[in-house]
């Protein structure tokens, strides 16, 4: 794969899609934007990544859900995608289950350049909540998008969905943990989130270092004064700086750096190559 490119999955191989023509007549008009169904993207450094068995079954679990395209066939699609990988480099490659402009069901793959990652991130509280699939990638990060445009208009690079009674769920692009004293705290299990593949790590991690892990329901206002943690598969775990209109987050010295380097020591080389 070269950066930027894109491949379709047809017949049993990875392909590059057909030349569009260079502008529409009123014979054929431009092609819309396809319909995501289901996406999965993850952080490869010098070939090697974490987690990556996990967002296979995020991706390959949410793909069998649509009853679109049969198991047997995800599965060779994801394993040519990792086969296909640079093992060198930083990258961000993404693979989805779209709809055509003909309202075909078509597993794609993009390999990107990995953005630049930070250690901290700003935040600022969504004035609404456009997910209508929550517990799946893939439908709403346009939605969701807008929502981190919106934050980025106020001076924040992340926007902090709430639950209808004002409690924190997650992040446009993100899932938030936070602590209470020795006590890291996850959002309640009854409300409605990504099952991010980066705050599943952490939460393993938790358990196995015997730190307790609080299953919480609580407004921004509570968070005052607390060390507040954003999850992602590109930054990994980034420390919250900054609530715009809302509570002041802490960090313990320390502890960030120490988690981060857990996490880091979690990546594994990519399958040798077929």
């Amino acid at each position: 794969m070269s950066p930027g490119e894109t491949l379709l999955w047809r017949g049993g191989e990875l392909a590059s899609p057909p030349a569009e023509p260079t502008a529409p007549t009123a014979e054929q008009p431009a092609a819309s934007a396809p319909d995501v169904l289901v996406a999965d993207s993850w952080l490869v450094l010098d070939g090697a990544v974490r987690a990556l068995d996990v967002h296979r079954d995020r991706f390959t679990s949410s793909v069998a859900a649509t009853g679109l395209v049969a198991d047997d066939d995800v599965e060779a699609f994801w394993g040519a995608v990792v086969d296909r990988l640079p093992r060198d480099g930083a990258w961000f490659p993404r693979v989805e289950l779209v709809r055509d402009a003909a309202g075909a069901p078509e597993l794609r793959a993009r390999l990107r350049t990995a953005p630049d990652r930070t250690r901290s991130v700003r935040v600022a509280t969504a004035a609404r909540d456009p997910r209508r699939s929550p517990l799946v990638k893939g439908p709403d990060l346009a939605a969701l998008g807008d929502l981190r445009s919106e934050a980025a208009s106020r001076g924040a690079e992340e926007a902090v969905i709430l639950s209808p009674e004002g409690h924190v769920v997650e992040g446009a692009w993100s899932s938030l943990v936070w602590w209470r004293g020795d006590s890291l705290c996850t959002p309640a299990d009854d409300l409605p989130r990504l099952p991010g593949v980066t705050s599943r790590t952490v939460l393993t991690l938790a358990a196995v270092l015997g730190v307790d892990v609080l299953h919480d329901r609580t407004t921004p206002a509570e968070l005052d004064g607390a060390e507040i943690w954003s999850l992602s598969a590109l930054h990994g775990v980034r420390i919250v700086s900054g609530w715009v209109d809302g509570p002041s987050p802490a960090e313990q010295p320390g502890r960030l750096a120490t988690w981060r380097a857990r996490l880091d020591a979690l990546r594994r080389p990519l399958p040798a190559r077929s």
